[in-house]
């Protein structure tokens, strides 16, 4: 992909009244005012929007321009042509290779986009930066969402540039970075769902990637995992978005660890030190929704029920309240902000990726660099898993951990090997997990029901729920052991 044919941009999410302070607190330069209007095109089964692309044809000024994007992070594909009307041209770009045989016919109209850009090119930092600050709306059939961003595109310089004055901008608003253009706001739309806790995304690698190009994908998947799980969250303090939050955190952690061969410098600590930050803010709010979940299920072995279970109950959905609410203002905070920016900052342009002591790691292919990591957690979770039967919850605890990285890890590199062995191993792997959290879910139960104020009915009902669930203890552990040998027994996808 030559340099034409590439956006570099970073995009942040903003509240509308706070337009005004980033455009004072920007450099000075020659201002447009412009209004946009964008028709976005798919196939009616979305094959553009499964293919991680988008297509818009977007007039402005009398003009009509259709662009095709593609990927994720800071610099994604683009392809870009002047057209004479709304009708797609099925030979822009990689366009026609992504579309059904039928092509241009098969594209219809998804969505519209209509915003009022007012837009600066200024020179900072040795960089020409084009600053746009977007507000309007995305419509598609009856429903209308509004948009408000702030772009930085890089138009001639070193990508650096645009974090520093990204850091510079966000002294004077609070500024989100976001992975989601307009036209995943649109996808949204049209599905009928509003901002939802983002799940992780499948990680493809290209046969030939060498090992940083590896962690980079990984990275800006749990990067992206992450900024759209906190905007779920900012929304409505839901379980699930606490719960992929706290799982995108922990993620991208882990793979920082993974890679350290090659990132793992002073900087890779601060940001790992960080991450912990953000899923320890999670951690209450999560336990006690999983407790939400269970506590009834425990409940129908206790009969007669205790008669303080309704109080007990009811303490612990009160609790959850401030706990959900410290996890919603860890993903609002300045230093959640921050993270996020300087994370992805380090991921794209860190000084890892001119090391000349960590070059022959990094350039490595990344499928000689997956087998030799994919071991070393592998052998780290053999050891673990030595004695087992006979462990306390402290080492079943620290086992579910390694048993959780090597997932990470697996789920990382497995595009890079055969797909029907490595989705055997990593659904094995899972089901390890499973177990193993579910007994770390009872050795947690007694704590946290212990923090609770209760009186003494529902004291005495959180007693029997402990019990209930540390009756379950034997047949967990014995699941456990069997889906650890089943693991243990099965041949490494990667070798």
């Amino acid at each position: 992909m030559s340099q034409a044919d590439r956006e570099i941009e970073l995009k942040f999410l903003c509240a509308p009244q706070d337009l005004a302070a980033v455009l004072a607190a920007a450099p000075e330069g020659d201002d447009e005012t412009r209004e946009l209007i964008s028709v976005y095109f798919d196939t009616p089964d979305r094959v553009l929007e499964k293919a991680g692309a988008s297509l818009r044809v977007r007039e402005s000024g009398g003009k009509r321009v259709q662009t095709l994007k593609r990927g994720k992070g800071l610099a994604r594909e683009e392809h870009e042509r002047p057209v004479e009307d709304l009708r797609p041209d099925p030979d822009l770009g990689p366009l026609r290779e992504l579309l059904p045989p039928e092509g241009a016919a098969a594209l219809q109209p998804a969505f519209h986009v209509r915003v009022q850009r007012r837009q600066r090119l200024i020179r900072y930092g040795g960089a020409q930066i084009e600053l746009a600050l977007d507000q309007g709306e995305v419509r598609g059939g009856d429903r209308t969402s509004p948009i408000c961003e702030v772009e930085l595109e890089l138009k001639a310089g070193e990508p650096k540039a645009l974090f520093e004055l990204a850091r510079e901008l966000s002294t004077a608003a609070p500024l989100y970075l976001s992975f989601d253009g307009k036209a995943a706001q649109g996808q949204a739309l049209t599905a009928g769902s509003r901002p939802q806790a983002r799940r992780r995304e499948e990680v493809v690698l290209k046969p030939e990637a060498t090992t940083a190009e590896a962690f980079q994908a990984a990275a800006r998947n749990a990067l992206a995992h992450m900024a759209g799980s906190a905007q779920a969250l900012r929304e409505a303090p839901a379980p699930e978005a606490i719960h992929q939050l706290r799982v995108a955190a922990r993620r991208l952690r882990s793979l920082i660890s993974t890679f350290a061969p090659v990132v793992g410098d002073g900087r890779a600590e601060d940001v790992k030190g960080e991450l912990k930050w953000l899923a320890k803010a999670c951690d209450l709010a999560r336990e006690l929704d999983v407790f939400a979940d269970e506590a009834p299920r425990w409940a129908v072995g206790l009969k007669p029920a205790p008669e303080g279970l309704p109080t007990l109950l009811a303490a612990a959905a009160a609790a959850r309240g401030p706990a959900a609410a410290e996890a919603a203002f860890a993903a609002s905070s300045e230093r959640f902000r921050s993270l996020l920016l300087d994370a992805t900052a380090w991921v794209e342009t860190g000084d890892w990726l001119a090391d000349p002591g960590r070059g022959r790691d990094r350039d490595r292919p990344a499928r000689a660099f997956a087998a030799d990591a994919l071991d070393r957690r592998l052998k780290r979770l053999r050891r673990k898993a030595k004695g087992f039967a006979g462990a306390d919850d402290a080492h079943r605890h620290e086992l579910r951990i390694e048993a959780k990285k090597l997932r990470y890890a697996a789920e990382a590199f497995a595009s890079l090997f055969p797909a029907k062995r490595a989705t055997a191993f990593i659904a094995r792997l899972k089901t390890v997990q499973d177990e193993l959290g579910a007994l770390n879910d009872a050795a947690v139960v007694g704590p946290l029901l212990a923090g609770l104020e209760l009186d003494p009915a529902a004291a005495f009902a959180a007693g029997e729920l402990v019990g209930v669930r540390s009756a379950e203890a034997p047949r967990r552990l014995a699941a456990a052991g069997r889906a650890l040998d089943r693991l243990l027994e099965a041949k490494p996808f990667w070798r």
